[in-house]
């Protein structure tokens, strides 16, 4: 088992190709993840994407994005909701490359605060998407256009 093993979910009103979508751009992960160095391993579009954690950490981090069908479903004109899975199990590397992310997991409660704060960094980025994809929307209520 991982020294860190963080998971978290969110329901997310948008079509998952639009939130697989936010975490395709390579050049956005450093901005949501600042310490992890990330190496896809594997793209499955719109289902999301897994990647290689390397540095400080050692491990893997994932995104994936489940459909929720909400009513009679895409095909047969009714729409479809997210639910978006983020995990992240890692070690601290070995070595001097490890030592921040040792500190971190220090002490009986260590590990515990570690992934509490990832967590809530987690549900940041989540309710962050949520706001910029649903636009206020609520379920039954039509999809607003994103302006251009």
């Amino acid at each position: 088992m991982a020294a860190l093993d963080v998971i978290d979910e969110t329901f997310v009103l948008a079509a998952r190709a639009e939130v697989a979508g936010a975490f395709a751009d390579p050049d956005e992960w450093p901005r949501l993840w600042p310490d992890l160095e990330l190496t896809v391993f594997a793209d499955r579009g719109p289902a999301g994407i897994r990647w290689s954690v390397t540095g400080g950490w050692i491990g893997s981090a994932e995104v994936w994005c489940e459909p929720v069908a909400l009513g009679p479903g895409p095909e047969a004109g009714g729409e479809e909701g997210t639910l978006l899975h983020w995990f992240l199990r890692v070690d601290p590397a070995p070595g001097p490359e490890g030592a921040r992310a040792r500190r971190l997991l220090r002490g009986r409660s260590g590990p515990a605060r570690e992934g509490l704060r990832r967590q809530r960094a987690a549900k940041e980025i989540a309710f962050g998407l949520k706001a910029r994809l649903e636009r206020g929307r609520r379920p039954g209520e039509p999809a607003i256009p994103v302006k251009a």
